[in-house]
């Protein structure tokens, strides 16, 4: 009998440890949208993971991007949702949290490992409550054609006006285009165009924090001026790059005929394999010499729980351990250009994407100022963004007037505070 016992108290005691085997296997199905991530999950980080934890199985159970938002939410109202969701980043996991679908996880262990910027995507407003553990960022800089700087003899600029001079001497020699950016999707011209550059003018989060605080304004000089350095691109951007769309660019930029590609880290994998030549890769310019540098170091995948799983102890194990720095590794290296938010540094295999990563340390992280709050009213703050960015880059409207109608549209609807509980 006391043999019995003290066996049914090992099972108890194996049961309820985070990272022990479990007296019984437990499934927990994970709801994402990134399908393209599918033998990923498979073959690297679930046999990672339930390696280390007998007896937590995992399932990765992907819907199309498109469709994903719509799925998920007819699962959480028919209490069908797996255990563990995937988190898009700001308005929409925050309603699922404020809904009651996602737990708080503000007391996880594994929180502590991200930075107030990187759980800001994931967190209510004042941020009180984080209820999605992040899992990766994108950062904004510029790639190159390695072998064209070094044909032309030229280095990777470091301030506003050596960047020009890169494009002026790139321009003269005429075999290559400087800049590979169009203007007709107009994303292009606000995400890499304006806030790529920008984050250096208004000072990162201190600048999108007065912007939601209404102690600053897109008329303001700090906002202005990025829009006037975006318009001077479009002398160096090739003939008709006002009817340029995104893949023109990427494929001017990767057959060799443009020089510089304004970016995002998520174009690594894709570059590295259709383009023929060395690449290189340098954080936004600086105005000044001896200026801070600041990066878009967006956040924007996160991870959470369902708040009805019937699985909790597994899934705190479960999101622990994407919060810790095996997962970070894991994951930075099977994704290149999609880096882990984790404040422990993270050893990448691809030297392009240890490039983007590497910026962290000599630059200020801010995140894309329309997203947190002011882009919840209509007119949309990121849509405005998008045309008026891509109306200064094609030479349609002064920096002045596109800085005046942004900032109109966001008084039409906002005040400052208006979202407070």
């Amino acid at each position: 009998m006391q043999k019995r016992l003290m066996l049914a108290s090992a099972a108890l005691a194996i049961a309820a440890g985070t990272g022990g085997a479990y007296a019984q296997d437990v499934t927990l199905t994970i709801e994402s949208w990134r399908n393209d991530d599918l033998t990923i999950w498979q073959q690297t980080l679930i046999p990672a993971f339930e390696a280390a934890h007998p007896g937590i199985r995992v399932q990765f159970n992907p819907s199309a991007p498109t469709e994903y938002n719509a799925a998920l939410n007819a699962k959480l109202e028919a209490g069908s949702a797996g255990d563990i969701i995937t988190c898009r980043p700001f308005d929409a996991s925050l309603a699922l949290y404020q809904d009651g679908y996602l737990a708080d996880l503000s007391d996880l262990e594994g929180i502590a490992n991200f930075s107030d910027v990187a759980k800001s995507a994931w967190s209510t407003d004042d941020g009180a409550q984080t209820f999605c553990v992040p899992m990766a960022s994108v950062i904004h800089g510029f790639i190159y054609n390695a072998d064209a700087f070094a044909e032309l003899g030229l280095e990777e600029p470091t301030t506003t006006e050596e960047f020009f001079a890169v494009l002026d001497a790139i321009e003269a020699d005429g075999t290559y285009i400087p800049l590979a950016i169009g203007s007709v999707d107009q994303w292009e011209s606000a995400s890499m165009g304006y806030h790529n550059i920008g984050p250096a003018y208004w000072a990162g989060e201190e600048g999108r924090q007065a912007l939601i605080a209404g102690e600053a304004k897109f008329t303001d000089e700090e906002w202005v001026e990025p829009l006037r350095v975006l318009a001077r691109w479009g002398e160096y951007a090739g003939d008709g790059y006002q009817a340029q769309t995104y893949p023109d660019s990427q494929n001017l930029f990767t057959l060799g005929r443009a020089a510089i590609f304004p970016a995002g880290s998520w174009e690594i994998a894709l570059f590295e394999e259709q383009a023929d030549f060395a690449l290189g890769a340098f954080p936004p310019p600086v105005p000044a010499e001896g200026d801070t540098c600041y990066i878009s170091d967006h956040t924007d995948i996160g991870i959470g729980m369902n708040a009805n799983t019937a699985n909790p102890e597994a899934a705190r194990t479960f999101l622990n351990w994407v919060a810790s720095s095996e997962f970070a590794s894991l994951y930075s290296n099977a994704l290149p250009g999609f880096f882990a938010l984790s404040s422990e540094p993270v050893t990448l295999d691809n030297p392009l994407a240890n490039e983007f990563v590497s910026w962290r340390e000599t630059c200020e992280s801010t995140i894309r100022p329309t997203y947190q709050i002011l882009s919840r009213g209509t007119p949309n703050l990121e849509n405005e963004n998008w045309l008026h960015a891509s109306n200064v880059l094609s030479g349609a409207e002064t920096p002045e007037d596109a800085a005046a109608a942004i900032q109109s549209g966001l008084e039409s609807w906002y005040t400052p505070g208006m979202f407070a509980d």
